[in-house]
């Protein structure tokens, strides 16, 4: 039954069957194109500094991805998306490799452009949402995220218009040069805004921008989030063009340094991890994902390994780069060590002691055993893991949360092993993790008395709503890229064939609520931009998997150390 269904799918769908065709193939058809001006950037990898240059493993998987690409790595891969544009508003990429588009491309392309802001007519972003019906508030709906953008800015620069990206990334990085106060307190420079606006001076009769660095934000949080995502659209921005003039520019190293110099400040933590507020990322309400939180390790260590391939080894840019390479050592031994949970990590965290004292301690977090919840023991599969949302000294928080998990997969924080043991999870974990709408932000909900503890009784976050388990189709095109990334197409495709079933037929709504995702949310906009833009990329990564170069990063390896023959030796 189910095969039948994916047949019929693949009809209207990018891709064939996984199982019925060879996708090296497809790059091996595909014409070759000049790569040399785009390689430059990351050919310039960790090798310089102590570590070796990218390298994708091999292992049991087969297929694209961690497993062997066939041609050349993800990250040397160019994607095309600079030189063709496409007709009647359908992706570049379906024309160029003739597959038949979806119907529901074309409605999104539209949806999608109507949400362009323009600011002295050029286009520098996408608003959150177009709602127009009476009964939507606009509240800060009408701005441009930069969290929001990125979706946006990846379906853009794979069709081919790189313009907006090149504005938004110049216009944001003019706003992290304002000066930032809350009340009387300086935020520090490298902080990059939540969202802005652009507001038009009738008197005047020119436009101004208006940014919010959580001043005005619910909560007053700053957004951790928004400097690493702009290091990442730029990251994407230039293997997408081919163009490295833009990070290259002084303004762009000095806004990679400003946002690197704020979060390798030294401080008193005894982690490499950052330590965050509550609300200072995608899930921007109080949801107990204060401390250090998987969304933001996975986007640090990206962005970490972003800058290290577009800073230039300059007197300013060497230091820092330094610094990168001794954080990023340290930040993926402990996200693998410590976030890692799988069936024998579970069943030797419920064996731990608590209360030892010394360097020699196994359950170094003291993490007590009956803080274990019971739904984990059931919900965690033999075959499969994934990071756990949070630990630090005497607490784990043992979530499951679809962001940070893929972002690992895509920044090769996650090894090979463990990137294929999250697909499994989420395989084994389908109804729970995905259910009738992709995808579930978190798991599980929390509720009753925790969630009056957890989330101070929000209205917004009740169980199975919102950021408290509810389905975001914004999700999609990251499920997608670590599908692809780790050879799992079929997950992608089933879950694409569910956003399709409804998602134009509810108007592109920003997320559903109930267990199974059924249920358009309680409060959700329609026409969500990243909404729509998340399935756009979604479509047109899996019509062309070579666009997933501008968004993954390949495993770095050490290098065996050089060895020299000392004096003793040699006297």
């Amino acid at each position: 039954m189910e095969a039948a269904a994916m047949r019929k799918a693949s009809s209207q769908a990018s891709l064939a069957d996984p199982d019925d065709f060879d996708l090296t193939r497809l790059l091996n058809h595909k014409p070759r194109i000049n790569v040399e001006r785009q390689r430059s950037f990351d050919d310039r990898s960790l090798g310089e500094l102590s570590l070796a240059g990218a390298g994708a493993g091999t292992g049991s998987r087969g297929g694209w991805g961690y497993y062997g690409v066939g041609v050349e790595s993800y990250e040397s891969m160019y994607s095309p998306g600079g030189g063709l544009r496409s007709y009647c508003g359908t992706p570049a990429s379906s024309t160029r490799l003739s597959f038949e588009p979806h119907p529901l491309i074309g409605e999104a392309w539209d949806a999608l452009r109507r949400s362009i802001v323009s600011f002295r007519d050029q286009p520098i972003g996408t608003i959150a949402a177009v709602d127009h019906s009476a009964a939507a508030e606009v509240l800060n709906y009408d701005q441009v995220f930069v969290r929001d953008f990125v979706p946006s800015a990846l379906a853009f620069l794979m069709n081919g218009e790189p313009e907006i990206v090149r504005n938004f990334l110049l216009k944001t990085l003019l706003l992290q040069g304002w000066e930032k106060r809350i009340d009387r307190f300086k935020l520090g420079e490298g902080a990059m805004p939540a969202s802005f606006k652009v507001l038009k001076d009738p008197k005047r009769g020119v436009d101004k921008l208006v940014a919010d660095f959580g001043e005005s934000a619910i909560g007053r949080v700053a957004p951790v989030d928004s400097g690493f995502w702009w290091i990442i659209i730029l990251r994407a921005y230039t293997k997408s063009t081919g163009d490295m003039t833009l990070a290259e520019t002084p303004m762009c190293q000095k806004g990679i340094r400003l946002i690197m110099n704020q979060c390798l400040a030294e401080g008193f933590d005894t982690f490499p991890t950052l330590l965050c507020a509550d609300g200072c990322c995608m899930i921007d309400r109080r949801m107990g994902v204060y401390g250090y939180p998987i969304e933001i390790q996975a986007l640090f260590f990206m962005a970490l390994r972003c800058a290290l391939v577009m800073l230039k080894p300059d007197a300013e840019g060497k230091e820092i780069m330094e610094r990168i390479v001794t954080r990023l050592a340290a930040l993926s031994y402990h996200m693998r060590s410590y976030f890692w949970l799988d069936f024998q990590q579970l069943n030797d965290i419920y064996r731990f002691k608590t209360e030892e004292y010394s360097h020699t301690a196994v359950n170094k977090f003291n993490v007590n055993p009956e803080s274990i919840p019971d739904w984990l023991f059931d919900f965690m599969p033999t075959r499969g893991g994934y990071f756990v949302g949070n630990v630090s000294p005497a607490r784990m928080d043992f979530r499951w949360f679809a962001l940070g998990n893929c972002v690992a997969i895509l920044a090769s924080l996650a090894t090979p092993d463990q990137a294929a043991a999250i697909m499994d999870l989420i395989e084994e974990r389908w109804e729970d993790l995905v259910g009738e709408m992709p995808v579930k932000i978190c798991y599980p909900a929390i509720e009753g008395h925790e969630w009056q503890i957890v989330t101070g009784c929000d209205p917004k976050n009740t169980r199975w709503s919102y950021h408290n388990g509810g389905s975001w189709p914004v999700l999609l095109w990251l499920l997608t890229a670590a599908c692809i990334k780790t050879g799992r197409l079929k997950i992608a495709r089933r879950a694409i064939d569910l956003a399709e079933a409804r998602l134009a037929r509810d108007g592109w709504p920003e997320y559903y609520d109930g267990k199974l995702g059924r249920y358009i949310g309680k409060q959700a906009r329609k026409f969500q931009t990243w909404s729509i833009a998340g399935y756009l990329v979604a479509k047109m990564m899996l019509e062309d998997p070579s666009h997933l170069g501008m968004i993954s990063l390949e495993e770095e390896k050490p290098t065996k150390p050089v060895l020299r023959r000392s004096a003793s030796w040699t006297g």
